[in-house]
């Protein structure tokens, strides 16, 4: 990480906490730390101030001729803008839908709608499956081959070599991550849609876990598609789908007949989660107002090249201190390769779940499972067990990632039940 951006000015940890209502829990004597975002964050006020204000004063539905339908086009629009502005995209290449699981089927079953047995698909074994089974539906409904490229089980990075070898000039989409949602693995987006387009194929990427952490830019990226999820960078649950404008326009989606024909309506279907929209649009504007610029596309960039700062220097924290703790076990690429402040691990004879209910006494809200990132937990050989996952949000703080070490240490010091 340069220099440079280690020197971005952003908004103070104490001043973004004061934003948050869900900080003043707390939980057996203790106040929440709130480590599970890479699930879904927390909700700042403005954010819940624009959906109530949406529902209370223009709740509405759109295209008719009086004003608080005409204000419910004007909150469609602004949404449309302020996603534009987070992903340097423009407003007609953004669709909203529930959320990314859903849009990724909408996509490519409009997509295989196009395509015939003999074509081919590659996903990768190191992502969450809402970027996985979608592609993988083709091959019974369209006949399409699927392959998927191998993690690299001991960094939890991708084997570019083995990618590069399974993309051939059958292949129609290449279904890549901007990070790992499990192990927090940054990936080269653009290298991606480089081999992608070298044969003709096109880049869908899912950026739900690198959008809250990393500078997102789908034109220098060179994507094709990309999906995120406004309820991991502090909004509501709410989905978004860039698409490059002439392939939205030209893609044949599924849709009612009397429905618009034109981009990104086009690739929405049935009414729209309009109060979401809104709060998804302040989301946006919350992070933008964490830094300073001449633009929000600018200070929403200064403001995640800032925290992507910060978030490293609390998952080196959260690493040294656990590899410590004799009997933890860490997985993922180390704070010295590229990654998003989430951690992964194990402590030695416990199930995941119990580490996990044994933090939450303490305040420490961790999740556990496999995050639907299943292929990863079970190349990792931990299908039973499960992984423990920490994420590092705006909010939180070096102390937290203390206490959080002091309960996992605490936790490896007691009797394995495994062994009792």
């Amino acid at each position: 990480m340069s220099t440079a951006t280690r020197q971005i000015d952003i908004a103070s940890v104490e001043s973004i906490r004061g934003q948050f209502p869900a900080l003043e829990r707390q939980e057996g004597g203790y106040p929440v730390a709130y480590f599970d975002g890479p699930g879904g964050t927390q909700v700042p006020r403005p954010v819940v101030e624009a959906i109530s204000h949406y529902l209370y004063h223009h709740n509405s539905n759109t295209h008719w001729g009086y004003a608080t339908s005409n204000e419910t086009d004007e909150t469609i629009r602004n949404g449309r803008a302020a996603l534009a502005d987070l992903l340097n995209a423009s407003p007609s290449e953004i669709a909203f839908g529930p959320n990314m699981t859903t849009l990724t089927f909408h996509l490519s079953r409009a997509l295989g709608r196009a395509f015939a047995p003999g074509d081919e698909i590659v996903v990768t074994e190191l992502y969450h499956h809402a970027n996985i089974d979608p592609w993988r539906a083709l091959a019974k409904e369209r006949g399409v081959t699927v392959h998927s490229v191998r993690m690299l089980r001991e960094t939890g990075q991708l084997d570019w070599n083995d990618l590069e070898a399974k993309v051939s000039k059958r292949t129609k989409v290449l279904a890549v991550g901007g990070a790992s949602n499990a192990l927090g693995t940054i990936n080269d987006v653009r290298r991606a849609a480089e081999i992608a387009h070298k044969v003709g194929a096109l880049l869908f990427a899912d950026g739900v876990h690198s959008t809250p952490h990393i500078p997102t830019d789908v034109k220098a990226w060179n994507c094709d598609f990309l999906a995120c999820s406004a309820y991991k960078f502090y909004g509501p649950h709410v989905g978004v789908l860039y698409g490059r404008e002439d392939l939205l326009q030209s893609i044949d989606f599924p849709k009612l007949l009397p429905a618009p024909d034109s981009s990104p309506e086009r690739a929405e279907t049935g009414t729209q989660n309009h109060e979401g929209i809104a709060g998804a649009a302040a989301a946006v504007d919350f992070l933008a107002s964490l830094a300073a610029g001449p633009s929000r596309r600018a200070k929403l960039h200064a403001a995640l090249a800032g925290l992507d700062a910060r978030g490293h220097a609390l998952v080196t924290q959260m690493w040294e201190g656990l590899s410590n703790i004799p009997g933890v076990k860490l997985f993922g690429p180390t704070p010295a390769e590229p990654r998003t402040p989430t951690l992964s691990f194990v402590v030695q004879g416990f199930p995941a779940a119990e580490v996990s209910a044994h933090l939450a006494k303490q305040g420490a809200f961790v999740s556990h499972g496999n995050f639907y990132a299943a292929t990863v937990v079970e190349r990792l050989g931990l299908a039973r067990q499960g992984l423990v996952r920490a994420g590092c949000a705006c909010y939180t703080t070096s102390r937290e990632v203390d206490r959080l070490i002091d309960g996992v240490r605490e936790i490896a010091r007691c009797q394995s039940p495994l062994a009792r």
